[in-house]
């Protein structure tokens, strides 16, 4: 069992650590609920270590953002031979990335929103005339998950502040073009879709308190789509899934415009699992309780390289 608690600054450094804790004492509980004896490994520099001392015949990865979503984690597991739950190096990593997996889902005919990439230096420089879309746009740092540095542009005055606060973070700087819609979220568990939730946040998006705060936003399941328009989210989550080579569970975020057409946002190849996530959610909507959803994972666990 790997639960990010590490005590060195390094491993700190992830942006969603408060959700990984949460996540790790969940999915931890929910374990021991089904009778497997778990092992809570503190996740820094001594991580290998602590894994050699532990004795662990399988890993499952309650990690989120840097270090643990990235593909570092798996490799790590990877190089000392221990099963490990989720996605693989390669797939981790990929959906870490927005720049490079925007590049694959358009590649294979998912629909992205017109976006532009900018190096970080570049924030405090970047202008409306930089984007062919105008305003508002939304600015969003490429390599971090859970909205953290997300930022919904209306004027031009504040387009400079968006950027300098997104290019905090990691990887390049990406704005992209405001598209209005229904925030639909869709979980796939080992390739298929187990149903796509609607989110209505109580903020002007689906922002960190509106995704781990209890009262931050309305659900709807099964999002209150027409069946034609729900199959095509449903589909394009699974054919993000497939593309990036992702295992276990996913969830794929999307907008959707008035004519049903399913924008992709991201893959989270590791979503959270705490009181407020999504994915129990959906699969709770499906007859499948929460320990039974760690335990297929747990069940799902292998090398992938």
């Amino acid at each position: 069992m790997v639960w990010q608690e590490g005590r060195d600054a390094l491993w700190r450094a992830s942006s969603e650590r408060d959700v990984s804790l949460h996540t790790g004492k969940g999915c931890a509980d929910a374990l021991r609920e089904r009778g497997y004896e778990v092992a809570l490994v503190d996740v820094d520099l001594e991580v290998a270590a602590r894994l050699r001392e532990s004795r662990i015949d399988v890993a499952f990865i309650a990690l989120h953002g840097r270090f643990g979503e990235d593909g570092a984690i798996q490799g790590l597991l990877e190089s000392m031979g221990i099963p490990y739950t989720g996605s693989g190096v390669l797939a981790s990593a990929l959906g870490m990335d927005k720049v490079h997996s925007k590049l694959l889902f358009r590649e294979h005919g998912l629909k992205v929103i017109e976006y532009r990439v900018f190096p970080s230096e570049k924030a405090g420089r970047v202008t409306v005339g930089d984007l062919p879309f105008g305003l508002p746009a939304v600015v969003k740092p490429a390599g971090e998950g859970s909205s953290v540095g997300v930022h919904i542009v209306r004027e031009a005055d504040s387009l400079g502040e968006a950027c300098r606060d997104a290019a905090r973070y990691k990887g390049d700087l990406i704005v992209e073009r405001y598209l209005k819609g229904m925030e639909v979220q869709v979980a796939v568990l080992n390739g298929e879709a187990l149903g796509a939730i609607e989110i209505v946040p109580k903020h002007e998006f689906y922002d960190y308190e509106s995704k781990y705060l209890p009262g931050g936003s309305q659900h709807f399941y099964p999002a209150r789509l027409p069946e034609t328009h729900y199959r095509a989210a449903c589909d394009a989550a699974e054919k993000a899934h497939s593309v990036l080579g992702c295992s276990g569970v996913t969830r794929s975020d999307f907008i959707v415009p008035s004519d049903g057409s399913p924008y992709i946002l991201e893959v989270n190849t590791l979503p959270g699992m705490t009181a407020t996530s999504l994915v129990p959610e959906i699969a709770a909507g499906n007859g499948i309780s929460f320990a039974e959803l760690c335990e297929r994972l747990l069940e799902g666990a292998a090398l992938k390289a």
